[in-house]
């Protein structure tokens, strides 16, 4: 609802929320396409900060790939939906079944309508009456926020936490605008080097 309510705030017909939601899926870029539009930048350097934000995906996807399908049009679909949410729910539990792909499309098409249907209600309210929506942004990182505490709940090395605070503390020190990205190549660096020497040793 924060986004379509946000995304209402510039102008834009309320159906254009929900479009996004269909299309584009990607909940941080489309709270960061709200502040770009508002500050008018253009659409190349609309495009270049997406695909930025979105990079992340490239890590974190590859992990879940071996879960879906190996061909046909559900794969496209799982690796098309694959948002945070999503991949804090994939990676905290597995099925039990042996139809997995069945799940991860029930879970996957879920969260996109409840996205969808949120971005819907709140371009729709907003548009309706008008409200002060200062503040709104924090949904996002609220988000955020409970995705954590649901991961940490359910990992079984703390250590790997420890890695990513640090990781982002460092990156954030050295290359603040650009820490994300140098954060994840770090602790992929970490991974890589505990994974090489667990096989090593056997």
């Amino acid at each position: 609802m924060a986004f379509g309510v946000l995304f209402q705030s510039l102008g834009y017909h309320w159906l254009f929320a929900p479009l996004a939601g269909i299309v584009i899926y990607a909940g941080s870029a489309q709270f960061m396409a709200v502040g770009l539009l508002a500050a008018g930048v253009s659409y190349a350097e609309a495009l270049i900060a997406t695909l930025l934000l979105n990079s992340r995906h490239i890590f974190y996807g590859l992990s879940v790939l071996d879960r879906y399908p190996k061909r046909g049009v559900l794969r496209w679909y799982l690796i098309f939906g694959l948002t945070d949410e999503t991949y804090s729910l994939v990676t905290a539990k597995t099925p039990e079944r042996q139809d997995s792909g069945r799940y991860y499309f029930y879970l996957t098409a879920l969260n996109q309508c409840y996205w969808v249907a949120g971005c819907a209600l709140g371009s729709s309210l907003q548009s309706m009456v008008e409200f002060d929506s200062r503040g709104f942004e924090f949904a996002l990182v609220a988000l955020f926020l409970v995705l954590l505490i649901e991961q940490i709940r359910a990992m079984n090395e703390r250590w790997l936490l420890m890695i990513a605070v640090m990781s982002s503390v460092i990156a954030y020190g050295l290359v603040p605008n650009q820490f994300l990205l140098v954060a994840i190549g770090m602790c992929l660096l970490v991974l890589f080097w505990r994974w090489s020497r667990v096989s090593s040793h056997g």
